[in-house]
């Protein structure tokens, strides 16, 4: 049985100086959640935002909030991200050597617990950790940077987790309305957009065009 296709808008291509109008859009236009990206300028090439944002965040939005930690040591932060009022907490597997530890921390906080793989990090390297998560994040760019082009060989991926995973797959990065129908045929249940969504005229109609 299908899944439904959730939408997760991420903020990183919003207007920070009109967050709350920019999230008050794309509630109104039907997300699902929202997709908060936390870059450390060490895992990955660039700096984002921290629990502060995220709080700040939190005080407005009425969906889901996905935080997805692109960080070194995201066990340290963990309890500062759930205190900040995330409702999904992910971290990236290539970031720790203990994962597991990292999963029982935030679900020790009552949150849900994601794990993610960049595009050189096989399927295989989360397959003894799909009994402990609620999601799966598979990236379909390089992470660090918004507006990069869908990496196709993220599809295979999705479908070998899929076959073994019945919680949700997200998949973050180029997702448009020419490539949903592929990670959605995959198995991806949650697709994370950003430029797409943020440019677009009609946000409503631009979430119509990837879920179907």
């Amino acid at each position: 049985m299908q899944k439904k296709i959730l939408i997760a808008p991420s903020l990183l291509s919003a207007d920070f100086a009109n967050i709350e109008r920019d999230i008050k859009r794309v509630e109104d236009a039907g997300a699902d959640w929202l997709h908060i990206d936390v870059m450390d300028g060490h895992f990955v090439p660039n700096i984002t935002v921290g629990p502060v944002v995220v709080k700040a965040i939190s005080t407005v939005a009425k969906v889901p909030l996905d935080v997805h930690l692109m960080i070194e040591n995201p066990e340290r932060y963990i309890e500062s991200f759930a205190r900040a009022g995330s409702d999904f907490i992910t971290f990236h597997i290539e970031a720790t050597r203990d994962p597991q530890a990292i999963i029982r921390l935030i679900k020790k906080q009552g949150k849900g617990a994601g794990v993610s793989i960049k595009p050189g990090t096989a399927a295989s390297a989360i397959k003894p950790l799909l009994d402990g998560v609620d999601l799966v994040l598979v990236m379909g760019v390089e992470p660090g940077f918004g507006g990069q082009g869908f990496i196709a060989s993220a599809l295979p991926k999705i479908e070998e987790l899929r076959k073994i995973y019945q919680g949700n797959i997200s998949v973050d990065g180029g997702i448009n309305d020419a490539n949903a129908g592929s990670v959605i045929k995959a198995g991806a249940n949650v697709l994370v957009a950003g430029n797409y969504l943020f440019t677009s005229r009609d946000i409503k109609e631009a979430m119509r065009r990837l879920r179907i």
